[in-house]
């Protein structure tokens, strides 16, 4: 039986997409710049244009060594920022000195059916070359059947000289639309961009 490989010659004549195919392109909605912010909060463009939501964060640097980022979300004109979240949180690590490696759970980062904030990263260096980078998808915020999933990947430098990435997913647990969410540090504030896109 003989296989048929694509290679660089008929890769390279591919110039359009087949018509049957749609979807998977990035929709920048909004941007905001945090300078010693103590808060972002995210209140329009979140409804049911898109079926997903994509925040893309950029040199998060906090003011507090080790403060973590997080986020919450909210419906309507609700402002509390305190839907009912249940989520879980791995981090794997490495030391540049080459020692520490190490893949694990933190069961001190997650939460199960609570209202807190949720953390995003393990803890950020705020040395002047330490910072955290990495996307959080927040899917179907704006049905009204199902608890809206999310799930994120970050990447920062630890205060001891750790290389740290962190992994953690999770829902809402309502049905109820949700329209805006915030982002804060643990503790203190931060420098940094975050970026806000539809996937359509």
């Amino acid at each position: 039986m003989a296989l048929n490989f694509a290679n660089n010659n008929s890769l390279s004549a591919i110039t359009t997409k087949p018509s049957g195919l749609s979807g998977g392109a990035l929709n920048l909605i909004s941007t905001q710049t945090a300078s010693s912010s103590s808060t972002i909060s995210f209140t329009s463009g979140i409804d049911d244009t898109y079926d997903s939501y994509v925040f893309k964060f950029y040199n998060i640097h906090p003011a507090t060594n080790t403060a973590r980022l997080t986020f919450q979300g909210d419906t309507g004109t609700n402002t509390s920022y305190n839907q009912t979240i249940t989520s879980t949180f791995f981090t794997s690590q490495h030391k540049e000195n080459g020692t520490g490696g190490s893949l694990g759970y933190e069961s001190s980062h997650d939460q199960a059916q609570g209202s807190a904030f949720q953390d995003i990263t393990n803890g950020i260096g705020n040395l002047n070359d330490e910072n955290m980078n990495g996307e959080l998808t927040i899917f179907s915020p704006s049905s009204d059947t199902f608890v809206k999933h999310f799930i994120s990947t970050v990447q920062s430098n630890y205060n001891l000289e750790w290389s740290m990435n962190s992994y953690m997913a999770g829902y809402f647990n309502l049905t109820t639309p949700l329209t805006r969410f915030q982002f804060k540090m643990s503790s203190g504030n931060f420098d940094g961009v975050i970026k806000l896109y539809g996937i359509s």
